[in-house]
């Protein structure tokens, strides 16, 4: 299956859960979307669960299902928790770091800022969104791109940058200090369903 590229407020609905992490894709319609989906909500078997709590993290990280089964498969094979691990690579990639950092306004915005190679990995531009971050990795603005108002913007926005990032606007570099703990990432996301999902 390709990437979803469609409206994301309609995916957000349709899992009651806001997949932007902002609060704004179901502020004024905390309804399902279509028709009747103020009417009826159909009753979802354990399967189902599963499976949309699955689709909803996908979602929120942008990735294809190949892309979200790999990545599953690499946690799987982490020591630790499997469903902790599978969040903390889906962290670790250079899109959703770039997004953290408060560089793009939107994951699939600091997509797109990668694919366009604005950004530097330890001095080294990298313009692979899926490029794995590790803690100590600097990640920094190339010097042409200072000015690229689409990153100018989202630094306006001043969003919190989480307590496992450092970021310096005056240079506009972050660093990746360390693994996040749970506690630190979205507590409505319940990723034990997706590890019964996959291991069913």
């Amino acid at each position: 299956m390709a990437r979803y590229i469609g409206p994301r407020y309609k995916k957000s609905r349709r899992y009651e859960f806001s997949t932007l992490e902002n609060g704004k894709d179901l502020a004024r319609r905390p309804y399902a979307p279509g028709q009747h989906g103020q009417d009826r909500r159909k009753k979802l078997s354990e399967y189902g669960i599963q499976l949309q709590e699955k689709q909803k993290v996908r979602t929120m990280y942008g990735l294809n299902e190949k892309q979200f089964h790999k990545t599953f498969d690499r946690a799987s094979k982490m020591q630790g928790i499997t469903g902790e691990n599978l969040l903390v690579l889906l962290e670790s990639r250079l899109d959703n770091i770039v997004y953290r950092l408060g560089m793009a306004r939107t994951r699939r915005s600091a997509r797109q800022i990668v694919n366009h190679g604005h950004i530097l990995v330890n001095g080294q531009k990298v313009n692979i969104p899926s490029y794995t971050t590790k803690p100590g990795d600097v990640i920094s603005v190339k010097e042409t791109s200072m000015n690229h108002p689409a990153i100018k913007d989202a630094l306006e926005l001043n969003l919190n940058v989480p307590a496992f990032l450092e970021m310096d606007k005056n240079t506009l570099t972050g660093k990746y200090v360390r693994i996040p703990d749970r506690t630190e990432l979205n507590s409505e996301i319940q990723e034990q369903l997706i590890v019964e999902f996959y291991n069913r």
